[in-house]
């Protein structure tokens, strides 16, 4: 018999199922599809030999501790240093995640009196920060500037004598399309407010050596850029980038930087080398370019869906049953595709997000669009 302190978690869990929303761990398995590994770095020799020569001389696996004890390590600061030297930023703080990054951000620089401004389809990670931060907040229709500019006015007439922040990702997640940073940025500037930009997808991918679609905002008092480190950069991690003021209030203010164990040392130096590469070949965002551009094109011969610009290719379901239905059937056909669904999209939009990544080419491309519009004649009969 269920003891009565877990049936409320079984009543839930079944809920979910009822609803197609049940997560669940499926292992790696057949081509990938799915990954954030855009730029093929998670496997790099380069990546393997900068850790196998950190541990030569001496670098430890761990950190030990908080960056505030004796977890600071040179490896943290070297990269950090050359990070900032990389995108153009006054300074660069090593976080061990996006998601930590985006909540020890927002939980702690918007003060009380403060509005923050936030895309309603910013990442998750955002939403737990601002949350947890002692400004008010207002979600604002996506990518709508004159939204953004009429809720800091609506602010400002009820009496609002604070700054605000305005919280977008430059290239998002789900659906793939562009913030308008420039006019975001003109909005930040006329309400004297600060423009934090997430580059979570962009980095690596976008903008002269990958430093992002932001490129060229950088060193502004008013702009904050997060770049994580697990995504086209291919190891882990992520970095607040800002100017001097910024990161020193975070490095005293905020609890998920004070409190939190420092990332690896190894890491560190692993993202160091990431950026070198980032540097030294240019060519290999060159060749992903060309094979996102053709994968789009494949996208819109064989399905009739119109390709989204960038190497994340939603396609829409709208039911979450039959999401998870069509991915589980594209993995049986030996393509690793995963199906979203809501919460983390919109109700009625769960979609197959399909990723391009260096670990494919173009056979794979054409192969997995062959399967993919199969499957969809197979549905609809």
């Amino acid at each position: 018999m269920m003891p009565e302190r877990l049936a409320r978690y079984v009543t839930t869990l079944n809920g979910l199922e009822r609803k197609g929303r049940r997560r669940e761990l499926v292992a790696q398995n057949g081509i990938d599809f799915t990954s954030n590994d855009y730029l093929g770095l998670a496997r790099s020799p380069r990546i393997r030999a900068a850790i196998a020569g950190a541990l030569e001389r001496g670098v430890a696996g761990g950190s030990g501790g908080s960056r505030l004890l004796r977890g600071n390590h040179p490896e943290h600061e070297a990269l950090e240093a050359e990070a900032a030297a990389f995108f153009g930023t006054e300074r660069a703080l090593y976080f061990s995640s996006g998601y930590a990054a985006n909540t020890a951000l927002f939980s702690t620089l918007p003060q009380r009196g403060d509005l923050v401004v936030h895309d309603a389809l910013v990442h998750a990670s955002a939403h737990e920060g601002i949350a947890a931060s002692r400004a008010a907040a207002v979600p604002v229709r996506h990518n709508d500037v004159q939204h953004f500019d009429d809720a800091i006015r609506r602010w400002r007439d009820a009496g609002g004598m604070g700054h605000p922040w305005l919280a977008v990702e430059s290239l998002y997640s789900m659906d793939a399309d562009r913030a308008p940073l420039a006019e975001l940025l003109k909005l930040a500037d006329r309400h004297d407010g600060f423009l934090v930009i997430d580059e979570a997808h962009a980095t690596g991918v976008f903008g002269p050596n990958g430093r992002g679609l932001a490129a060229g905002m950088e060193g502004r008092d008013n702009v904050i850029l997060l770049h994580t480190c697990g995504k086209a950069l291919g190891v882990a991690g992520a970095l607040v980038g800002a100017n001097s003021v910024v990161c020193e209030y975070l490095i005293n203010r905020a609890r998920g930087f004070i409190y939190s164990t420092a990332p690896s040392p190894l890491m560190a130096a692993s993202v160091r080398k990431a950026l070198k590469i980032l540097a030294d070949e240019p060519e290999r965002r060159a060749k992903f370019e060309q094979l996102w551009t053709f994968a789009n094109a494949q996208l819109t011969a064989a399905l009739g869906f119109e390709g989204s610009g960038s190497q994340i290719l939603p396609v829409m379901i709208g039911d979450n049953s039959r999401a998870m239905r069509i991915a589980a059937r594209m993995r049986a056909e030996g393509f690793d595709i995963r199906a979203i669904r809501p919460p983390t999209v919109p109700e009625g939009t769960a979609r197959l997000r399909i990723a391009i990544t260096l670990n494919v080419d173009r056979s794979a491309i054409v192969r997995m669009f062959d399967a993919l519009a199969n499957v969809f004649i197979e549905e609809a009969a």
